[in-house]
């Protein structure tokens, strides 16, 4: 059975189309590498959380996309959620050993982020500079 986008790869055969709006590879990015996602496994990463912890920790995340998100990464496997039965019902949610495999290409995102910030605050500076003077020009 052939996934949507990706094509059985063979000697004779041309490689998955990834830039094709249904490939698989491009629908898994797009549910695991937007900012909350990324946010949500950083802090999870640690240790498992409650809900409300999680939403303390991520400053302007609002309650629904904090439930969609984690409802998102634990239909993906990437995350687990454990109902903990006590006098109020609480839900916790850890990383599974998939998620885990996120950690380091996460990292090296952020790391990323930050070694060239000031470069990027620059470019956007420039841009943005220069969009203006067009913008008077023109």
């Amino acid at each position: 059975m052939q996934e949507r986008g990706i094509q059985p790869t063979g000697q004779n055969e041309s490689p998955p189309d990834v830039y094709a709006a249904d490939c698989t590879s491009r629908i898994l990015l797009d549910q695991i590498a937007d900012k909350w996602s990324v946010l949500i496994l950083a802090t999870l990463c640690k240790s498992p959380l409650r809900f409300n912890e999680i939403k303390r920790r991520l400053d302007g995340i609002t309650q629904k996309a904090l439930t969609q998100s984690l409802r998102r990464l634990e239909r993906n496997g990437i995350l687990s959620r454990r109902v903990i039965p006590s006098s109020q019902v609480a839900v916790e949610y850890s990383v599974t050993d998939l998620g885990h495999t996120l950690e380091e290409p996460f990292r090296a995102l952020y790391r990323w982020t930050v070694q060239h910030s000031d470069a990027v605050i620059n470019a956007q500076a420039a841009f943005d500079k220069l969009a203006e003077e067009q913008q008077q020009d023109g």
